[in-house]
């Protein structure tokens, strides 16, 4: 198959693709793929220059693949080489703004698979008796952090082991560099790069035909010469294909330039056309009288960019930063100028929720309004990335750039204060900063990693050296999966760092996010890392005041292996279990381990000190008094729930990143959690229910009757 078979289509009578309008040697090869013809390959990668319209050829070909969508399409006057069998759809998971591990989990939950671990899903999959199918667009968009090169990991950590599964039939779209990687990491046999800029690929009719549809003034485009006169149409989209060096993206451009603003082009002036994307934005803006370097400037907040957009409210401040003055007037008067090369977009769902009361109770209403919040926004892009390249290129010093945006978007936090930010400030300042170089310096506000989504905050931090991060950053990064996989609201992020920070001795950062605004649903009393306690249990035991006279301390009596420092080893009784067992010493399953000997070791309920008594002598609270108690609380492998004994409302909702060993609750509301990790004290404050976050099916462990399940790994 090459492109002489364009012309063979064409000759027979063949309707071209409606969306993608040629491409007949490639559309012929991505069919016999999805067959599985005698002697195609199992893995296709689909490449070329940016704008030669990889995305919208793989766009057209979903469209023939998907059984509801195809039809509406007029499959029997297309080439038979090119229409793919009617079967089930493939699984696509599109990598655009997804990490490699979303990624990978989509298909993960698509194929229903019941893999825990990364190195499961290909397992699962290889062990299938079919064939699966899995197509992944925009591997050059991925990840929620431009600067962190998300597609590289995709390509090594995702698409390389399944294009290595015999049982995936893969097909990727992605830039040269990384699908050339790919294909030479798979014998020849397997594979095939279709790059659309190579001659045996390329579709100069198509380009052609491109053009000429977009300038049809059937179509939409403005009654002019050249949009009604089939011949004139002709001639100009033959000149643009031709000037354009097959770039269907300097062809659109182009088209959408003289379209917008027909006045002063002449068709017949080959100067007017462009040769690159570069050269379109130029050619427009001397058509229309204006400076080439001012749109540059007018549009370089939109190739800096994160996320779905940027809000149109922070254009002027960033356009002015870029330009280092004024840009007003220029962008007052330049509508015009820059909207060939913009887009609207609409925000996403999450955008929108983020001016809503985070955690559903209505606790952060206007506490949380910061600008849009609560309202439709209006986003701007734009119309392609390639754009976003050509305009950054043009720049003398990316990395200034970005530090003057950056600086620009700090200003715009009123007071400070992240839960008054604008949503893109809060979840897309880590981004810019980490392109300039300055992310470490912004990673001490305790607000800011409560406020910033924390996948995107995940992104940028991850791709700093962990050596440059400071003692805040580390706690954040290690309790990151954690805050994505558990979905958990602002206020409830807050308060697992508060608690990751007491757990760091990080004690000012955990006591600033209390006065950060948030109504948190506890308050950290101490954390010790203990490894091994099989128990905990709170009671009180007698102990000397200032002045000498007996007083009663409240405690938490820990079961450690024996030897643990400060401990004291509980007596063998006749039946082999520890003496005091028996009388509650501890709860739970406190029996000697096989062959050893455990000891208590005593800690200050609320105080971060040991307490150095006899463990005899604890007393624990009776049933009545715990039945008395306003609290109650359940537990699964790897979370609590607290919750009011008067109406069962739950007022604190625990979710744990590792395994939880044992907990016990106190009458006046003390909360001691025993993980892997160690043993952590929580004052809970019931004046403050939180929501809970999503808790999906339960990984391991047994719970009590009262327990909801707990929560899948980590598929951040």
């Amino acid at each position: 198959m090459s492109a002489s078979t364009e012309g063979n289509a064409r000759a027979a009578g063949y309707t071209p693709h409606p969306y993608v309008g040629g491409r007949t040697a490639a559309l012929r090869a991505l069919a016999a793929w999805r067959m599985r013809w005698p002697g195609a390959p199992r893995v296709i990668v689909l490449t070329g220059n940016p704008g030669s319209g990889s995305s919208r050829l793989l766009t057209g070909f979903l469209m023939m693949c998907d059984p509801e969508y195809r039809k509406q399409l007029p499959i029997d006057d297309l080439d038979p080489a090119t229409v793919p069998p009617d079967l089930p759809a493939p699984a696509v998971p599109s990598a655009a703004g997804r990490t490699a591990a979303q990624v990978l989990w989509l298909l993960a939950d698509h194929f229903e698979l019941a893999a825990g671990r990364t190195e499961d899903v290909f397992a699962e999959l290889a062990a299938r008796d079919e064939p699966v199918t899995i197509v992944v667009p925009d591997v050059d968009q991925a990840g929620p952090v431009r600067a962190a090169e998300e597609a590289t990991r995709v390509v090594r950590e995702v698409l390389t082991p399944l294009a290595a599964t015999e049982t995936v039939q893969l097909l990727a779209d992605m830039p040269r560099e990384l699908a050339t990687e790919l294909a030479g990491a798979l014998p020849a046999s397997q594979v095939q790069v279709i790059d659309l800029d190579a001659p045996e690929w390329a579709d100069p009719k198509g380009l052609v035909l491109h053009a000429e549809t977009a300038l049809d003034a059937g179509s939409g485009a403005p009654e002019l010469p050249y949009t009604t006169d089939p011949a004139a149409r002709r001639a100009l989209a033959e000149a643009l294909a031709a000037r354009a060096a097959g770039s269907r993206l300097t062809v659109q451009l182009a088209v959408q330039s003289l379209l917008m603003q027909p006045e002063g082009f002449d068709p017949a002036d080959a100067s007017q056309l462009p040769t690159s994307v570069g050269e379109a934005l130029d050619l427009h803006a001397r058509r229309l009288g204006a400076d080439p370097q001012t749109l540059r400037l007018m549009l370089a907040p939109l190739a800096f960019a994160e996320g779905d957009g940027l809000p149109v409210q922070l254009l002027g401040t960033l356009a002015n930063a870029v330009a280092g003055r004024d840009m007003s007037q220029d962008l007052a008067d330049g509508m015009l100028l820059a909207a060939p090369f913009i887009q609207p977009v609409e925000p996403s769902s999450e955008d929108d929720d983020e001016g809503t009361r985070e955690d559903g109770t209505g606790e952060e209403a206007e506490a949380g309004a910061g600008a849009g919040a609560g309202a439709r926004r209006t986003l701007l892009r734009l119309m392609h990335p390639a754009l976003a390249e050509e305009i950054r290129s043009g720049l003398p010093d990316v990395r200034d750039t970005q530090t003057r945006i950056a600086m620009a978007l700090l200003e715009e936090v009123p007071q400070q204060d992240w839960a008054q930010a604008d949503p893109y400030i809060r979840d897309h300042l880590a981004a810019h900063t980490l392109e300039a170089g300055l992310l470490p310096q912004l990673l001490t506000d305790p607000g800011l990693f409560a406020h910033a989504d924390p996948v995107t905050l995940r992104a940028a931090i991850e791709a700093v050296p962990l050596e440059q991060l400071g003692a805040p950053a580390r706690t954040y990064l290690r309790t990151a999966p954690l805050l994505t996989r558990s979905q958990a609201p602002a206020t409830l992020r807050a308060a697992f760092l508060e608690s990751a920070f007491v757990e760091d001795g990080l004690a000012p950062y955990a006591e600033a996010l209390h006065t950060r605004g948030f109504r948190l649903p506890w308050r950290t009393l101490w954390s010790v890392p203990l490894a091994g306690v099989r128990a905990v249990t709170t009671g009180s035991v007698a102990a000397a005041g200032e002045d000498g006279t007996a007083v009663s301390r409240s405690v938490a009596a820990l079961l450690v292996p024996e030897g643990t420092p400060g401990s004291r080893t509980l007596p063998a009784a006749a039946d082999g279990t520890a003496a005091g067992e028996d009388a509650g010493a501890v709860n739970g399953d406190g029996a000697a381990a096989a062959g050893g000997r455990t000891a208590l070791l005593l800690h200050d309920l609320r105080a971060p000190e040991y307490v150095d008594a006899d463990p005899s002598q604890v007393v624990q609270p009776s049933e009545e008094d715990r039945a008395a108690a306003p609290l109650g609380f359940s537990r699964g492998a790897d979370y609590l729930r607290v919750w009011a004994r008067a109406d069962r409302r739950m007022v604190a909702a625990l979710v744990s990143d590792s395994p939880v060993t044992d907990a016990d609750l106190s009458p006046d509301g003390v909360l001691v959690v025993a993980t892997e990790r160690g043993v952590t004290a929580r004052q809970i404050l019931v004046a403050a229910p939180p929501a809970a976050p999503s808790v999906p099916a339960q990984r391991t462990g047994t719970t009590d009757a009262d327990a909801s399940h707990g929560l899948e790994g980590d598929h951040s």
